[in-house]
């Protein structure tokens, strides 16, 4: 019997040792996954809205609204995130 570790298997994910030692951490949700869940749940309250006849909606003044919103939204929040990320690697000499 021989006492040996075993070779890590390089088709099984996280197996292998520098996963092991230098994984990130988890950066949490990501912004263009958050836009579009809330471009999702807009439709459905907007459909809901227009069955119950509170409100008639055009469905190309919609659409034109919810891309200008979630473009806006997706640059904001890209914009965002490049600044976090540039605060920790900073190498200006001063």
């Amino acid at each position: 019997m021989s006492s040996q570790t075993p070779a890590p298997d390089p088709y099984i994910p996280g197996s292998s040792a520098a996963a092991r030692t230098d994984s990130a951490p988890p950066s949490g949700a990501r912004v263009g996954t958050i836009v579009w869940g809330l471009i999702v749940v807009a439709l459905a309250a907007l459909i809901i809205i227009a069955q119950l006849g509170i409100v008639t909606l055009n469905g190309t003044y919609v659409l034109i609204g919810l891309m200008i919103g979630a473009g806006a939204a997706l640059v904001v929040g890209g914009l965002l995130s490049a600044r976090k990320s540039d605060n920790g690697t900073t190498t200006r000499k001063s």
